[in-house]
């Protein structure tokens, strides 16, 4: 499940790791060539060249008349802060070094390392294990290495909505933030879970325990030619009397050809009752007498299938609004084929337009590779992925569980 989007993200987060992690920045290295320098002897240039200028400008037997002028106590002056900073300096690199031998590298808690303080209370050497030991990407760092991840995801039919969420989740999870060196790869990819997890609703729908909340519960299936609605009403059903719930079934397809004889077939194998009119008869008639069918005999729910319709096709459109006001049904079911990718999730937001939907039945979760589908569909429509098809059965059909969704990417 997931094969190629999971393969093909690791990939992308693992290039993406070791770019950052190769990328020395700017100012580690202004502070690396500053530890290199030796302040002591800096001053000491200084001090030197100020008493070589002095002894230069004045004769020798004037420098002993103004030995104790302002001259001289300048340069003692000059000379105690010299003195000082010395002792400043040697006193704090006796301090690092000794927690630089006490402490190694790897044993240090990660805490303490990313420890924020300010310039003042850091020590020379804190700074510079600061820089080496955590990384921070820019902005327009970001969004360079972002755009190998945006490939990635919109090759597994991911929708461009759902991508520029993760961007811009990704990018206050990164931009700026401290990372240790050695877990960009970690971070980001915790990043991207975190931000996946919250593209699905927070609430996840118990669907058998809704069905239960009322009788007869009325559900119609609704979707394009040939994604599997009729044999996703059997499993259905199937899962409803394993629940034992009373189900019939209404064959409101009435205009693709066999249609009307598949439903029955089904509905012989699970030994429960199909009413069905005659071809080209009006689908909301049907599901209408499906409906009291299932009053009249005490049936906990109707599940009516409707045919199949390119969601550009107004007309056909306009018979499902037909059959949503006669029945009012409880609950509308986009059943769509998560192997199509974005051409599913297009056809769930028309559909969705049209009959504003309640929930969607991704089916053949078992073949598919990419899963933008499974990412995309719940943002995009805002409505809940209630159930998932896995396989040919009648077994095949099960809650949705996002964490499935989540163990398949990652």
């Amino acid at each position: 499940m997931f094969k190629f989007l999971k393969d093909k993200l690791k990939n992308a987060i693992s290039n993406i790791g070791k770019k950052v992690e190769k990328e020395v920045p700017e100012d580690v290295k202004e502070v690396e060539v500053k530890k290199e320098e030796k302040p002591e002897e800096k001053e000491k240039g200084f001090f030197d060249r100020f008493k070589r200028k002095e002894k230069e400008n004045k004769p020798k037997e004037k420098e002993i008349k103004l030995e104790k002028g302002p001259e001289k106590l300048l340069l003692e002056k000059e000379e105690k802060k010299v003195e000082k900073i010395e002792k400043e300096y040697k006193e704090e690199i006796i301090v690092e070094e000794k927690k630089e031998t006490e402490e190694k590298r790897e044993k240090i808690p990660e805490k303490i390392l990313v420890k924020e303080e300010s310039d003042e209370k850091k020590g020379f050497f804190g700074k510079i294990r600061e820089k080496l030991v955590t990384k921070k990407i820019s902005e327009d760092k970001f969004e360079e290495l972002f755009f190998d991840l945006e490939i990635v995801l919109l090759e597994n039919n991911v929708a461009i909505e759902v991508v520029e969420k993760i961007r811009e989740d990704l990018k206050k999870e990164l931009v700026d933030k401290p990372i240790l060196r050695g877990k960009v790869e970690e971070t980001i990819k915790d990043g991207l879970k975190k931000s996946i997890e919250g593209l699905f609703l927070d609430e996840e729908v118990d669907f058998v325990n809704e069905v239960k909340n009322k009788k007869p519960f009325v559900i119609v299936f609704l979707g394009v030619n040939g994604s599997g609605k009729t044999t996703t009403i059997a499993k259905v059903a199937n899962l409803l009397m394993k629940n034992k719930l009373k189900v019939v079934l209404g064959a409101a397809d009435t205009f693709r050809a066999a249609s009307i004889e598949q439903l029955k077939s089904w509905g012989d194998k699970l030994g429960i009752k199909t009413i069905a009119h005659s071809y080209g008869s009006d689908p909301a008639a049907v599901a209408f007498d499906a409906k009291k069918y299932a009053e009249a005999h005490d049936v906990d729910v109707v599940l009516i299938d409707t045919a199949g319709r390119l969601h550009s096709n107004k007309n056909l459109m306009e018979e499902i609004k037909k059959v949503d006001r006669v029945v009012k049904p409880d609950m509308k079911l986009f059943v769509g084929e998560a192997i199509t990718g974005n051409d599913c999730i297009e056809q769930a937001k028309s559909f969705n337009d049209t009959v504003n939907l309640d929930g969607i039945i991704l089916t053949k979760m078992d073949v598919d590779e990419k899963g933008g589908a499974f990412i995309s569909a719940a943002y995009v429509t805002k409505k809940p992925i209630l159930l998932v098809g896995n396989g040919q059965s009648l077994k095949d059909i099960k809650e949705f569980n996002k964490e499935d969704i989540l163990k398949g990417i990652f």
